[in-house]
């Protein structure tokens, strides 16, 4: 299988980690930005990442990577079968792409992405959503993790995944998830970051990071 994407993507990362827990084998192929090779545009014909390239099978969008992903192999099953913590799962997944995307990227774009592609960027607009749209997240997660420390069926699923992968892009670029205000969320996102999956998929895309920042 080939993923075709920028690894520090909060929706790439999430199909990595998400085959990396699976066991499946996967190559991680640059694109995105106008950029990637044919299959990539054929598989995602409206240019966004990730996309899939299995065979002559091509998908894009992560959660359709995913449930192609979890179908193939069941096991181990990162995505709950008992009704409601399923559904909870997939509100979480909800929650990291649309609503916590919505406000990283604020951030991540206007700080990291803009100028290291030199595309029109605001540094105000992040300031704004460090300020005013992070802490109101933070404190839904605060409110929401069990005394286990993981989202759904106190154990690490889909959930954590989803979830956690736009707020990594956060903590790159600013310091205000604090343990302080928020002791729950710091040492959840550390237990995530600390898995083999994450922490993998985290050290490959720190180059990419590194030529961005550069």
């Amino acid at each position: 299988m080939i993923i075709h994407g920028a690894r520090p993507s909060p929706f790439v990362r999430k199909v990595i980690v998400f085959a990396a827990e699976k066991g499946i084998a996967i190559e991680v192929k640059p694109a995105g930005f106008g950029r990637g090779d044919p299959a990539f545009m054929r598989a995602s014909p409206f240019g966004k990442m990730p996309a899939l390239e299995d065979g002559d099978f091509l998908i894009s969008d992560s959660t359709a990577i995913i449930t192609y992903m979890d179908a193939l192999l069941p096991a181990p099953n990162l995505i709950p079968t008992e009704p409601k913590a399923r559904a909870r799962t997939i509100w979480y997944e909800e929650f990291g792409d649309t609503i916590a995307q919505a406000a990283g990227a604020q951030l991540f774009f206007n700080r990291v992405v803009g100028k290291a592609l030199k595309l029109p960027h605001d540094p105000a607009l992040a300031d704004v959503a460090e300020a005013e749209k992070m802490p109101p997240l933070y404190d839904y997660l605060e409110s929401v993790l069990p005394d286990s420390g993981w989202l759904v069926e106190d154990r690490f699923t889909l959930a954590d995944i989803a979830a956690a992968c736009p707020l990594i892009n956060v903590c790159y670029c600013s310091g205000g998830l604090t343990a302080e205000r928020w002791p729950r969320v710091a040492a959840w996102l550390d237990r995530v970051r600390a898995r083999p999956s994450f922490a993998e998929a985290l050290a490959q895309e720190a180059a990419v990071l590194a030529k961005m920042a550069a």
